[in-house]
């Protein structure tokens, strides 16, 4: 630790002292598990701090390598991670399967995808570290479950037991002989290594004579139909055929198991990610590789455009025009990221930025347009007029012209929006007034839009447009 201490004074002046102080008592005396897969959310709401000062701290610590960062798919079901990933580029755009929901999900980085800290090996050494020597149930705390699943902290061995029936470690190559008495009560056995799982429905008249299943882990088989068994003494054979330890586990699908995978609470998703102003001047091309084709299900764009730019240039000449300019990027940049939003790139005059809801957008459009008229006041004219357009719907998060991009028709529509706008104006489609937060914001401050149905060049059916008075 010692090593690290100069790192937490360097993270002190990019990051707020208080967070940085929290981050560093973390590091310092937290038990080990506490230290992977940290969910800046929680962590933000345990100590009452803002996210996004807590993310873009916990951001600015992993570029100096106090933490690693970690992609995780996850089940939307169960909240176990399907897959892990140290970069976004390894995070497939196909078909992942839950065994134990037996089901399968095309990712999309809304939900699906999970972002975590872990402490780096270099700074403080945890058991997480080499994950196949964790206890059975530390492995499934720790590794299996997303940082979504709230799991407890004091009582969490006693909760378990009340739904495992059995657990082992199975080393690598060897074998197992498992005999139970089976409950009449659907049964699960499932092994979080290999994610496969088979499911028991044990029901109907007891039975004296004892029954055998055989299980092979081996990655291939994931999960089967269920088997239909009856209540009495079981017998199962197990076989590890992977290069690594295995932990099967037989447990009964109660109302504890139930009630453990639904304590849920909120966590740091790709999207939110991607949308946030630290991570993009960070990672600024190394998140997506040029190949993929992101999902994401509902992400608000925001574009502003400066109405006359060309005559501002001509009347108080290039020198002049472009420090306003750059005056007018730079105040917009910083309301972008204080509402958890993100510039994704800048076109002439243009700004097109992006916001992980419509509220967000909203917000920064209103902060945006007293910013100008401000700015205006201040110089005593009205050179700075801004028109927005605001829009929220589906995507694909693409890698293009070497940095982080979207690609689609919300994207374009958002855009189509904007050139309708006039000077001061803020446009916004229905579905962003859709969102009961903008909704409730937009009432809070008096604002009744006003309602236009139009064309958009390129868009084949017209849309009702709001002006945001």
């Amino acid at each position: 630790m010692s090593e690290a201490q100069p790192l937490f004074e360097v993270l002190r002046h990019s990051a707020q002292p208080d967070i940085v102080d929290a981050i560093e008592r973390l590091v310092l005396d937290a038990p080990d598990r506490k230290l992977n897969r940290v969910n800046a959310l929680a962590f933000a709401a345990e100590h009452g701090f803002d996210e996004e000062q807590t993310i873009n701290a916990f951001l600015h610590a992993s570029r100096l390598g106090l933490f690693e960062i970690s992609w995780n798919v996850l089940c939307p079901g169960c909240g176990g991670v399907l897959d892990a990933n140290t970069s976004l580029k390894t995070v497939q755009s196909d078909t992942y399967s839950c065994a134990l929901c037996a089901a399968g999900y095309e990712p999309t980085l809304d939900e699906m995808v999970e972002v975590t800290f872990t402490v780096s090996p270099r700074v403080r050494h945890i058991e997480a570290h080499n994950p196949h020597e964790l206890p059975p149930f530390e492995y499934f705390r720790q590794i299996y479950w997303g940082s979504g699943v709230d799991l407890p902290d004091e009582g969490y061995e006693a909760t378990v037991d009340q739904f495992i029936l059995e657990a082992l470690e199975l080393p690598a190559g060897e074998k197992a002989v498992v005999s139970l008495q089976l409950p009449a009560e659907y049964v699960i056995i499932f092994e979080p290594v290999t994610h496969a799982a088979l499911f028991l429905d044990v029901k109907g008249e007891p039975s004296k004579e004892r029954q055998t299943i055989s299980l092979i882990f081996d990655r291939m088989h994931r999960h089967s139909e269920p088997i239909t068994l009856r209540p009495g003494p079981l017998r199962v054979l197990m076989e590890n055929h992977t290069e690594v330890r295995t932990l099967p586990s037989i447990c009964v699908a109660n109302d504890v198991l139930h009630g453990l995978l639904g304590r849920r609470r909120p966590f740091l998703t790709a999207k939110r990610l991607l949308s946030n102003q630290t991570f993009r001047d960070i990672h600024r091309t190394d998140t997506i590789d040029v190949d993929q084709r992101l999902k994401i299900t509902s992400l608000t764009f925001l574009f502003t455009d400066l109405r006359g730019s060309t005559a501002l240039y001509e009347r108080v000449g290039d020198l002049a025009a472009f420090d306003l300019v750059r005056t007018h990027f730079g105040i917009l940049q910083e309301i972008v990221g204080a509402e958890a939003g993100a510039i994704v790139k800048t076109i002439g005059d243009a700004v097109m930025a992006t916001f992980p809801t419509p509220d967000r957008a909203l917000v920064a459009a209103m902060r945006m347009r007293e910013a100008m008229v401000s700015l205006n006041k201040e110089r005593g004219n009205d050179d700075l007029l801004l028109k927005i357009g605001i829009h929220e719907g589906p995507c694909i998060a693409v890698s293009l012209n070497e940095r982080q991009d979207y690609f689609g028709q919300t994207v374009n529509i958002a855009s189509r929006v904007q050139h309708l706008a006039n000077s001061h104006e803020i446009f916004a489609t229905g579905s962003v007034l859709d969102n009961p937060r903008a909704s409730e914001l937009l009432t809070t401050h008096g604002l009744t839009p006003q309602s236009h149905h139009v064309s958009l060049r390129g868009i084949t059916d017209e849309i009702d447009i709001f002006a945001i008075p």
